[in-house]
């Protein structure tokens, strides 16, 4: 009998609903953590794939990804208003991907933005920070 494991994802989900995803990450004491993200972004691929998803992966953190260039999905914002994930970012003048943004469950932004990768080595520790202050934030 063969055993086959299904690949682990190479992208973070990208939600339907930013009020209900806030929300059940609420619920488990934890922010919203948003990646806008951009096809074929080194830095992008470097946030996701080195930081956002092992802690995901580990239950740590509650990740998803909007894509700047998304005009055709639709999605629900912090108010229960229908949108799209470009014009949701356009809103939040998130003007560079990668931008990490860490929201409570009314869409509150709880720390500040982490724009771009200035210093790929310290990265982790920004992030880190940004969480510690965004789950004090929470609470």
């Amino acid at each position: 009998m063969t055993t086959t494991i299904a690949p682990l994802p190479l992208a973070l989900p990208t939600p339907s609903s930013l009020r209900a995803s806030a929300q059940a990450a609420a619920r488990r004491g934890e922010p919203l953590v948003i990646m806008t993200t951009l096809t074929g972004c080194p830095y992008c691929d470097l946030v996701r794939n080195h930081h956002l998803l092992p802690l995901s992966r580990a239950g740590e953190v509650v990740a998803v990804q909007l894509d700047v260039r998304d005009r055709r999905s639709i999605l629900q914002g912090f108010g229960g208003e229908s949108t799209t994930p470009a014009d949701q970012i356009a809103e939040w003048k998130a003007k560079f991907a990668p931008t990490v943004l860490f929201f409570g469950p009314q869409g509150q932004e709880l720390a500040e933005r982490l724009v771009g990768v200035a210093v790929p080595d310290f990265f982790g520790e920004y992030l880190e920070a940004r969480l510690q202050e965004a789950r004090k934030r929470l609470k």
